[in-house]
This record gives C-alpha cells, sequence and structure tokens, in this order.
C-alpha cells in the first residue's frame, strides 16, 4: 500500500443548525477563538504529513478557498505598517509544501457522495477523511495518531469513541472484536441505530483512513432516506472485502455542528490561548463566583 499523503475534507453542507450565522458565511469558516473550523482540521492533517488537502465544496463556499490563498492586499498592507508578526501569521496559514484542490459537489446527496467525489484525484491511493464539526483536541493529534495506526497495520481505520446509549441514533455504530487497548476489529458497521438496535455505543467520530476501494463500495451503494449515499453503507460493503479497523483516539472531541458543542470547544482553547488564556480563564472564574 503506498504512503498517504492526501486528505479530503467534506464541505459542502449548509449549516443549518447555525442560521442564521451560516446564511452567507461557511460553517466551516466559523471561527474558534481567532482560527476557523477549516483551519484546525487542515492543521491536523498536516500534523499527519499529509500535503494533499481536498475539499468537497458547494455553493457559497468561497470564502474556504480564500482563507487557503493568498491575501495580496493583506499582506501588502501589514507590510507597510511593519507588522511583521502578524504578516507571518497570515503568510504561514498554509506550509508551502501543502497544495489545495477544490472539487463541487453538485447535490448534496450524502457523506458517501462527498467522499466519492474525490476518486478522480485520490486515484489508487489510501486517504483521510477529516470532518471539520468535529473538533478534536489530542496530543499528538488525531489524525496523526490513526496515520501511524495505518502505517503499521495497512488497513482502513475508523476514529471511534464511546457515546452515551441514548445517542446512537446520531451516529455510525460499529460492533467490534478488541486487539488491544485501543485497536479493534470491525465486525458490523450500521448507520444511526435505534438504541435498542444498536450492536454497541461505539461511535464513528468524523476521521477516517480509508484504502481506495471504498471507491468501488460507494459506486454500488444504494441511495438511502433522503437519496443519500453513506459512507457507513460502503465501509459496510468494504467488510466483506478488506478487514477494517476502528482505533479509540486519545483526545477530546468537541462536537461543533452543535451550539452546545461548539461553546465548549470556545471555552477550552480559549483558556490556553497564549494571548488571552490567562486574562479569560480569570474572568471565567470570578464570573462563577458571582462578581
Amino acid at each position: 500500500m503506498r504512503a498517504m499523503t492526501k486528505a479530503v475534507f467534506p464541505v459542502a453542507g449548509f449549516g443549518s443548525r447555525f442560521l442564521p450565522a451560516t446564511k452567507a458565511s461557511p460553517k466551516e469558516m466559523m471561527p474558534v477563538v481567532d482560527k476557523p473550523l477549516i483551519q484546525y482540521a487542515v492543521e491536523e492533517a498536516v500534523t499527519a504529513g499529509l500535503t494533499e488537502m481536498i475539499f468537497i465544496t458547494g455553493r457559497h463556499k468561497r470564502a474556504i478557498e480564500d482563507h487557503f490563498d493568498k491575501a495580496y492586499e493583506i499582506e501588502s498592507e501589514l507590510a507597510s505598517r511593519g507588522k511583521r508578526d502578524l504578516l507571518e501569521l497570515v503568510q504561514g496559514i498554509l506550509p508551502r509544501n501543502v497544495s489545495c484542490i477544490y472539487i463541487r459537489q453538485p447535490d448534496q446527496l450524502g457523506l458517501g457522495h462527498a467522499v466519492l467525489c474525490a476518486k478522480p484525484v485520490i486515484y489508487d491511493e489510501p486517504f483521510a477523511v477529516i470532518l471539520a464539526d468535529d473538533l478534536i483536541d489530542g496530543e499528538p493529534p488525531v489524525m496523526k495518531q490513526m496515520a501511524e495506526v495505518f502505517a503499521r497495520e495497512g488497513r482502513s481505520v475508523l476514529g471511534v469513541q464511546e457515546v452515551p446509549r441514548d445517542q446512537t441514533a446520531s451516529y455510525g455504530i460499529v460492533k467490534t472484536s478488541r486487539i488491544d487497548e485501543r485497536l479493534e476489529s470491525v465486525e458490523a458497521i450500521v448507520e444511526k441505530p435505534r438504541p435498542e438496535a444498536a450492536p454497541s455505543n461505539l461511535a464513528v467520530i468524523g476521521r477516517y483512513v480509508l484504502t481506495p476501494r471504498i471507491f468501488a463500495h460507494l459506486e454500488r451503494a444504494t441511495p438511502g432516506a433522503g437519496g443519500e449515499i453513506q459512507l457507513t453503507d460502503g465501509i459496510a460493503s468494504l467488510l466483506q472485502e478488506e478487514r477494517v479497523l476502528a482505533y479509540r483516539f486519545r483526545g477530546v472531541r468537541y462536537d461543533c455542528g452543535s451550539k452546545l458543542g461548539y461553546l465548549q470547544a470556545t471555552v477550552a482553547l480559549g483558556r490556553r490561548h497564549p494571548e488571552v488564556g490567562a486574562s479569560f480563564s480569570a474572568w471565567l472564574a470570578a464570573t462563577k463566583q458571582g462578581r
């Protein structure tokens, strides 16, 4: 199996849970302190050694392309004012060895269809899929953890975490057999099962390393509810051909697709921010004491 260099970011969704904030701006561009969600996701991919970022976009997503593009006017203005720190910050958003590809998803037909849109630029290589909604604070970053597992095992790897049993209907749920403390072999995967029908409470959480054979299975997948092609169904079919692993990652996950998770991420990362962390923590403590 070839070395992994590519990451796919499905970013075509509407972000309806954050309306009206996402009416004219992509949800992936919503900032957590001073960086948009999509930048956290790309930085995680870069730490895993990935150098080709593939964005599956839709209408009204131009801001994502602009964010990772060169900003001549801003850079010129910062340079003329001698603001070297800010200039280096803007120029360093994307490392020089990293390239971006943007593919339009004409219709929002599910996560599986979004991944399938990347096939023309993936070819026969393994690749990562990162959902920017899931901001995961891990050390080392979660995709780096998973890339190391893939390099060792040569199998598709799903990032998983236990969730409350009453929340299984919001996730892809796996049935597994234990290999070691963090690694398990996937026996079955089910999309959003009711709690009473779920094979476990071990959920797939927005991080995947997939072999290119997934594309053949996604092409054969039957659209489900709403006419969507589910990545879960493609993985379930892939299981008939290849072994798939589940990895219990080390890290704290914030569901930034929800208002509560987004606020939690903002507070947690804000308290650690080198510029405002100490002052913000002091303010939170004072607020808690009712001052």
